[in-house]
């Protein structure tokens, strides 16, 4: 009767071992590369030693257990098998509550279609780099895109191309920037970028080499039909840099967006910079 309770009690920690690998596993492929993975690569190994040191004492101890004291190294070993599925199942749902949150997160301050941030956020963050900037008396630019002759694209090649189209625009705009900087889809085709730590001149540069870059690459739509087309997009861009006629988020996005207009108004394809 004790050797058979005792069997029991090993093979329940046995099975239990067994069973901790699929959340191991779950959890390990929710993980990036990195030391984290490894640490958790490196608990699954110790888990399969486990097993075989699980199964070794079942195989070395079958029906030599008699007394009730040999009992509480098979308990033992069963509250361990315990201890390890239950550590490695409350890790696997906080990584999933970690992550879920994470996304809502990303969701709340990103645009759904293009991935850059959303107006609200770029609000938000201009506040308080404006502030950061009168602190420490900072340079901060903002800088303000618009896809020329968007309505045509939509109206030729389908609102999807309109979509490709602004999604690549976006990809371009966010690489090209520095990690320092911030873009954002303000509105429609339009775009917004602040540029940390940049006088108004750094960001002229900046925005006129943003304009050879969109001018200068072609993007893959699919028209309405189905067959695929080389698209050629440019941008009009206007530039302000906060200062002391410049000093909130208001003024600095509508000085800004009078230079947008002024060169859409005198040709497009352009970079205007807002008068200090």
């Amino acid at each position: 009767m004790i050797s058979l309770f005792s069997f029991l009690l090993a093979a329940t920690g046995l099975l239990i071992q067994v069973a901790t690998i699929v959340p191991l596993r779950r959890l390990i492929s929710m993980l990036p590369a990195g030391s984290l993975r490894n640490k958790w690569l490196f608990m699954g190994g110790m888990i399969a030693i486990f097993i075989a040191g699980y199964f070794g004492y079942i195989v070395m101890t079958w029906g030599q257990q008699s007394e009730w004291r040999d009992l509480p190294i098979p308990g033992i070993f069963l509250f361990g098998a315990v201890f390890v599925w239950q550590t490695i199942v409350l890790s696997l749902q906080t990584a999933a509550d970690l992550r879920r949150i994470d996304q809502l997160e990303s969701e709340n301050i990103t645009d759904p279609l293009t991935k850059v941030y959303n107006r609200r956020y770029l609000e938000r963050r201009l506040d308080e780099e404006i502030a950061r900037a009168k602190r420490y008396a900072l340079d901060l630019s903002a800088m303000m895109i618009d896809i020329d002759h968007f309505k045509h694209v939509n109206d030729t090649y389908g609102h999807q191309a309109g979509d490709v189209t602004l999604c690549e625009v976006a990809r371009l705009i966010k690489e090209d920037i520095r990690d320092l900087d911030m873009a954002a889809r303000y509105g429609g085709e339009e775009f917004l970028v602040i540029c940390t730590n940049t006088s108004i001149a750094g960001a002229a540069l900046v925005a006129e080499r943003l304009r050879h870059l969109l001018e200068g690459h072609p993007i893959e739509v699919t028209d309405g039909s189905g067959v695929k087309q080389s698209l050629r997009i440019s941008a009009s861009l206007g530039v302000a840099g906060s200062n002391a006629k410049y000093d909130s988020r208001e003024k600095l996005i509508r000085a800004a967006d009078q230079a947008l207009y002024r060169a859409k108004s005198e040709g497009r394809n352009r970079v205007m910079v807002a008068a200090e």
